[in-house]
């Protein structure tokens, strides 16, 4: 239901007739705050494509949000601590895959008696060969290290056995060291 917006309008109006359905109000706030956003996910991120990529989420999260814009403070404040959290909800997202990335990767290259740190390259080598998998060895893969899912949550979300999950994680470690020293994870 879009109503006529006025350019001059708060942003607290427009967040108010958007939190009602206003397509135009939305529209207008996020044109206003787009080039805001942006500036802020730049100097966090410091590269454009992710400071881009990023801003586009907020985007998304603020229109799934809007509608929990009390005005307590100025609309740009509450814009603002929406994307320190979309910043930080990325920041640990690349985090847990670091993680992830590097204990399977140690775990299918060498012995764990000899397990040394992953170089700084071997993420995309690593998935590069993950993606050769069998489905849902894939699957149970990337619950297990890049979700940091345990076990008996991989296997709720695939919808087998605790066992099964751990079998597929096994068979991801076999096939995996055999791809990687094989170099065939082009």
């Amino acid at each position: 239901m879009d109503m006529r917006v006025d350019q001059g309008e708060s942003d607290e109006a427009l967040a108010s007739a958007a939190a009602g359905g206003d397509r135009a109000a939305f529209a207008l706030l996020v044109g206003r705050h787009y080039d805001f956003v942006f500036r802020i996910a730049w100097r966090w991120l410091g590269r454009r494509e992710e400071a881009e990529d990023l801003t586009q989420d907020v985007c998304v999260r603020l229109g799934r949000a809007i509608a929990s814009f009390r005005g307590e403070a100025a609309f740009s404040t509450w814009l603002y601590q929406l994307t320190l959290n979309a910043l930080r909800d990325r920041q640990r997202a690349a985090s847990r895959q670091r993680r992830g990335e590097q204990a399977l990767f140690a775990q299918a290259l060498v012995e764990p008696a000899h397990a040394e740190p992953a170089p700084d390259d071997a993420g995309e080598t690593l998935w590069a060969a993950v993606r050769q998998l069998p489905e849902k060895t894939r699957d149970a893969v990337l619950l297990v290290y890049a979700e940091e899912q345990s076990h008996a949550e991989a296997a709720r979300i695939l919808g087998c056995s605790e066992s099964t999950v751990s079998w597929h994680v096994h068979d991801a470690r076999k096939r995996l060291r055999h791809l990687l020293a094989a170099g065939d994870a082009a």
